[in-house]
């Protein structure tokens, strides 16, 4: 395996143009972040009598639809980047023909990143730490089971050889990612809508995950290919 330290940001600038060009792309992650809404909703109405319990297995099964979208999105994107079509009936079949592969590549990434954070949670803020150590080296978990092809909890394996043969492009994807998802989207949009009413403000929170899903899935599909097949190894 060899180690190089090439880094293209160039990737992150030409996702934008890309996404634009390619308005099909916004298709799966709608679709996650409508399926996001109706779960919240469906999270309240059986949870809020019991005080909030269970509703931590909705949010988990939030994340898996968001990543399995994500994983299909991976694959359109990456047609785009091979200069194919980008179709979405062709990422789609072919995200079906890996749904399985994609599924529990995001349970065994799910589950992983929980179980790093709970035993890290046994030293207090040690819990964030290993959890964002988890979570980094398992970054291309999605991309290894969509374009990659590698099923299941193999494609968690892949994704730490990816990382451990590229860490300086790794760590840059890994900090956009926590920029966009964990601080722009959730952190950022509530100050510009700090006026509207909540359900505005759960519609657009809505379309804004999805555009930054799709957004993402470029930067990812990119880095990904350019990793493993493209002379890192």
């Amino acid at each position: 395996m060899k180690n190089r330290q090439h880094v293209d940001l160039t990737i992150y600038f030409k996702a934008f143009g890309l996404l634009a060009r390619h308005p099909s792309i916004f298709v799966l992650p709608l679709l996650a972040a409508v399926v996001d809404l109706l779960m919240t909703q469906l999270s309240y109405l059986f949870t809020d009598p019991l005080g909030g319990s269970g509703a931590g297995i909705f949010q988990m099964l939030v994340q898996l639809v968001y990543l399995w979208a994500f994983g299909v999105t991976i694959i359109q994107a990456n047609a785009v980047w091979r200069g194919r079509r980008g179709a979405f009936d062709e990422a789609w079949e072919e995200g079906r023909a890996k749904f399985g592969g994609i599924l529990f590549a995001a349970i065994g990434f799910q589950f992983v990143v929980w179980a790093a954070s709970y035993i890290g949670s046994f030293f207090g803020a040690f819990g964030l730490v290993l959890g964002a150590a988890a979570a980094f080296f398992l970054i291309y978990t999605i991309p290894a089971a969509s374009i990659g092809g590698i099923p299941g909890t193999l494609a968690l394996s892949q994704s730490a050889r990816a990382v451990r043969s590229a860490p300086i492009a790794s760590l840059i994807l890994a900090l956009v990612f926590f920029a966009i998802w964990y601080i722009a989207v959730p952190v950022g949009l509530p100050y510009l809508l700090i006026h509207v009413s909540p359900a505005i403000w759960s519609f657009v929170t809505a379309g804004a995950r999805a555009i930054a899903l799709a957004y993402l899935a470029f930067p990812f599909s990119r880095q990904y290919d350019d990793v493993v097949f493209r002379g890192y190894w």
